[in-house]
């Protein structure tokens, strides 16, 4: 389940994008958070699985047309394609009247979910 960030996930939230190469420093990592606190149209969204446990966060940008995944970020142990869809599925859902891309890092994320669909 997608849970938009709030202030009470903001140590859950860091140590999840830590696993990105681009918030291992700390200053970068609060600037994220920050970005996501004070700018409305970047959204952080916590994973929360079956189980309860907060496995994942993925940053997306709003636009007119547009979210643009900009990246995800799941724990060890949660890393399967699997996950990845529920979550571009569920953004999807939250979203109906958008279109989802991604930065190039990420458009596999897409396209897996594109063929599960029968959107080849």
């Amino acid at each position: 389940m997608l849970i938009q960030y709030k202030k009470d996930y903001e140590k859950i939230a860091m140590g999840l994008l830590s696993y990105l190469p681009d918030f291992k420093n700390i200053e970068n990592l609060r600037e994220e958070i920050e970005l996501n606190q004070n700018e409305s149209d970047f959204i952080l969204y916590l994973y929360r699985n079956e189980q309860d446990n907060m496995v994942g966060v993925l940053g997306t940008q709003l636009s007119n047309q547009f979210i643009i995944v900009r990246y995800l970020s799941l724990a060890p142990g949660f890393r399967e394609i699997s996950y990845e869809r529920e979550i571009i599925n569920e953004l999807k859902h939250e979203y109906p009247d958008k279109r989802i891309t991604a930065v190039p890092e990420y458009t596999n994320l897409l396209k897996t979910v594109e063929e599960d669909n029968g959107q080849k």
